[in-house]
């Protein structure tokens, strides 16, 4: 198994549904937002999970994670003790130049935000990118989701 999360952010500037291959619902919250040791819990569709992150590197591409599935009904228990700030987005798989793309529709206080992001093998990988991939935000923390359920996108000031 591998501990490395190596990926890319970016704003949605165009129509992507149309190549999406499947999509989701997915509630998360966090049961620690502190950067150096996120503990997510979420629900994705009809499954559990719990995930741990660590802080990421300067760059912002990579960051340790740890991930595990848990029973739906345990995971709806955990939401309850999470900080207040829940995540709710509809995520879309959209396969482009032999990669996936998974396109992240925030609703709530986040609505309005769509972006897209693509895990790599390494951080030095090139990556073709879709006409409708906006502005990269990779390393731009307030774009992460921990970041989003404590300061929603919708009360951000230009």
């Amino acid at each position: 198994m591998n501990y490395t999360e190596i990926e890319r952010k970016f704003l949605v500037a165009g129509e992507f549904r149309q190549f999406a291959t499947a999509e989701y619902r997915i509630c998360q919250g966090y049961l620690s937002s502190d950067p150096q040791r996120t503990v997510r819990v979420r629900i994705k569709g009809d499954k559990g999970f719990l995930t741990i992150k660590g802080a990421g590197s300067t760059d912002g591409l990579s960051r340790f994670e740890w991930e595990k599935e848990i029973a739906v009904n345990e995971a709806e228990m955990l939401l309850k003790l999470c900080l207040p700030g829940t995540i709710e987005k509809t995520r879309y798989i959209v396969p482009f130049g032999g990669l996936t793309f998974e396109v992240d529709e925030f609703y709530g206080e986040n609505a309005g935000l769509i972006m897209a992001e693509v895990e790599l093998e390494s951080a030095e990988q090139q990556v073709s990118l879709p006409e409708w991939i906006g502005k990269e935000v990779t390393g731009d923390k307030r774009y992460y989701n921990s970041y989003l359920s404590q300061c929603p996108f919708g009360k951000w000031k230009e």
